[in-house]
């Protein structure tokens, strides 16, 4: 009697006997700590600078905003902030838009 090869192949070894479930999961864990070294926590610094940074802007500060305009801030709101971009040309953003504070004079200087 010939079996079809389809049963034959679908017999399987019987399974193996459980070892401890720390070592399926360890692989696992070490991915999540390398995730947490390599990206997470230089984001959360990154944030936390960026935070630090736009809850000490004051009026007089050079700021660059995200989409690259220069200019000097006139007037700082509770979220809002009015940045003089050329003389008699004000512009209000958001906070979070700045994404840098320039030295003093940076501006005369260009």
């Amino acid at each position: 009697m010939s079996l079809p090869m389809s049963l034959v192949i679908a017999q399987a070894a019987p399974a193996a006997a459980p070892g401890n479930p720390l070592f399926s999961f360890l692989p696992l864990i070490a991915l999540f700590v390398i995730f947490y070294f390599l990206m997470i926590r230089p984001q959360m610094k990154r944030q936390k600078e960026h935070r630090n940074m736009v809850s000490a802007l004051a009026k007089g500060d050079e700021v660059v905003t995200n989409g690259g305009m220069a200019g000097r801030v006139e007037e700082v709101g509770e979220s809002f902030l009015t940045v003089e971009i050329a003389p008699n040309v004000k512009v209000k953003l958001q906070k979070g838009a700045i994404s840098q504070v320039l030295p003093k004079g940076s501006l005369k200087a260009s």
